[in-house]
């Protein structure tokens, strides 16, 4: 998607799993390194007819009865009469019912094991409740954000504007096709998708005038980002460019999908225990009540300092308690026990997630990762990228040098210093220095901040950090062998974009010809792979391990293009990496000018 040609504005979302944030840069008003730079005051609904402006959009749907509110009770200045909640009202409606709610859509969004476009979300409403998809969720909020922005500038609206949008790092080309096409659908014109923690270091730069003084060359850079449903991990080196200091990102982890969602879930579990000794049992439509107000409560446990305790009301599903609620509170002393201990435990830097064995028969939800501390998670990626661009210090983990940290559940100091204080006890058992604290961040905004100042230097107006693709990709190649019972024939993996290809590039066809099935049902078989740095186009992989993984499958009927069915055309491979991060695969036949083109994404089509 191109650049917006009259654009007045550069405009950064997060669309995030607990909220959103829209902040813009005035491109008019700003010069070399002097931003102009401002966050949205989002309209919304706070309370059924009341409405109110704020800084962040919750990301919440709430599907009511169509007898629950009386009528223009989620009146907007754009719309009088929604058919659902967005915002800051969904998320106080869907804490007294919550099979209404809608939650986690940016987590369902990257789930390869339910169908995105069905309506699957509340996932556990019972069949008289609507149910949406996570591609209509999200680009509900996208659509919100929207009209919140031409609502207050109607002289430049959104469609005419640069957008840059956020993921999470570890997002697949599926995820990030999704995350795009629900932009689209929201009628987002120019867009472009940027890796979260790229946008944090992004506003952190815009936020510190003298930011170079805080960078050295040689520098590796840990950005921890913990947000409400993902953790992300990635290294970006400090990098000397002529008399410029340039930044690279070298490394990124895995998608691990525990955030503050876990922890809210893992509190709503100690205080369900302490109203079960109570003899108050709660069923599972209580617990889901209680773990939306425990969410709450632990923000205001972390951030304000002031409070020991936070009171919880959980709907009571009978008549015969006083109020139609139960009461309880939530503690100082439980909140950081259960999260320091249980998420942000003290480890080793040799430690690794730990796995069970899982049942046989499992609930359809999300995939989330079985061990949950953040910090075995931490160092399994640290130890990882052993080698990776020559940032060891010779240790046996990557030694970063500087750590900045995003996502709201690190809004908390407590869990700063756990991370800083184990990270700094690794460097000293190898001899190397404590890491410094890049800070001052806003971790509410950061990524929105950031994604408006990337979308600002990307037309020459500052800073660029370098990455490209956080993997490279390969094809799975089947060989021609003779027929074995019992056996498939082996495939091999080439190699068609390498890792850090830059959006919006071509990489050079690889020399090898190969034949291309048309007209009859075909399977394409994709591979990446986040540590294999050296792999270059045209590289085939005859075995491997762990090193490389399966990512999603393309089912295809290519077109005849004046072939036969079943023909098998000899072709060469080209890929593209597109402005939005999906893999496209070309292939050009050794005559003529048609070509035949497969985009890496969960639409299973080619055209």
């Amino acid at each position: 998607m191109s650049t917006a040609p009259n654009a007045q504005y550069t405009l950064g979302i997060d669309l995030g799993t607990t909220h959103c944030a829209l902040s813009y840069v005035d491109l008019d008003l700003s010069e070399g390194e002097e931003v102009a730079q401002h966050v949205l005051a989002v309209p919304q609904v706070a309370t059924p007819g009341t409405l109110g402006e704020s800084s962040l959009l919750p990301s919440f749907a709430y599907l009511p009865h169509p007898d629950e509110l009386e009528r223009g009770a989620l009146t907007l200045p754009w719309n009088a009469e929604p058919t659902l909640a967005v915002g800051e009202v969904a998320r106080r409606l869907g804490g007294q019912t919550p099979i209404r709610l809608v939650a986690s859509a940016k987590s369902w969004l990257c789930h390869p094991g339910v169908d995105r476009r069905a309506p699957i979300l509340p996932p556990e409403a019972p069949a008289e409740v609507a149910r949406i998809s996570p591609l209509e969720a999200s680009r509900r909020y996208l659509e919100h954000l929207r009209d919140a922005w031409n609502h207050h500038h109607p002289e430049a609206p959104l469609e005419d504007q640069d957008v840059i949008l956020t993921v999470p790092a570890s997002f697949d080309p599926a995820a990030r096709e999704l995350t795009a096409e629900a932009a689209h659908l929201a009628g987002y014109e120019h867009l472009t998708l940027l890796e979260e923690p790229q946008a944090a270091l992004y506003s952190w730069i815009q936020a510190r005038d003298a930011w170079r003084d805080e960078v050295r060359v040689g520098d590796v850079i840990l950005v921890i980002d913990v947000g409400g449903g993902t953790s992300d991990f990635s290294l970006i080196t400090a990098r000397q460019s002529g008399r410029a200091l340039e930044l690279h990102r070298v490394a990124v982890g895995d998608h691990i999908l525990l955030g503050g969602d876990n922890m809210d879930l893992a509190l709503a579990h100690v205080v369900r225990a302490k109203l079960e000794e109570r003899g108050t049992p709660l069923d599972d439509w209580q617990l889901r009540a209680l773990t939306h107000a425990c969410r709450d409560a632990k923000e205001s446990l972390l951030t304000d300092a002031r409070l020991d305790a936070v009171p919880l009301v959980v709907p009571s599903r009978g008549s015969r308690l006083m109020g139609g609620s139960l009461r309880a509170e939530l503690t100082r002393d439980e909140v950081t026990s259960l999260l320091l201990d249980g998420f942000f435990p003290e480890v080793d830097a040799d430690a690794r997630p730990t796995a069970r064995a899982r049942s046989a028969l499992t609930q359809l939800g999300l995939p989330y990762a079985q061990d949950p501390a953040v910090t075995r998670h931490l160092a399994a990626f640290l130890g990882r990228r052993l080698g990776a661009d020559g940032t060891t210090g010779g240790g046996s983990f990557v030694h970063p040098t500087a750590v900045l940290f995003n996502g709201g559940v690190l809004k908390s100091p407590l869990l700063v210093a756990r991370i800083v204080s184990m990270l700094d006890r690794w460097l000293g058992a190898e001899r190397a220095e404590p890491v410094r604290v890049l800070d001052g961040a806003d971790l509410d905004l950061a990524c929105a901040r950031g994604a408006a100042y990337y979308g600002y230097a990307r037309r020459g107006g500052g800073v660029r950090i370098r990455g490209g693709t956080a993997k490279a990709f390969y094809v799975g190649v089947e060989t021609a062998t003779p027929a074995v019972p019992g056996m498939e024939p082996p495939v091999r993996a080439l190699c068609v974009a390498p890792f850090g290809m830059e959006e919006g590039t071509d990489a050079e066809a690889p020399p090898q010809e190969f034949g291309l099935v048309v007209g009859e049902p075909v399977r394409f078989r994709f591979f990446g792979s986040s540590v294999r740095r050296d792999d270059e186009v045209g590289t085939v992989l005859e075995r491997w391990g762990d090193d490389v993984q399966e990512l999603s499958a393309i089912e295809a009927v290519l077109p005849l293009e004046g072939s036969a069915a079943g023909e098998v055309v000899p072709v060469r491979l080209r890929a593209t990496m597109t402005e939005v991060g999906t893999l496209q695969l070309v292939a050009i036949p050794r005559t003529g000018d048609r070509t035949w083109k497969v985009e890496l994404s969960v639409r299973g089509d080619a055209d």
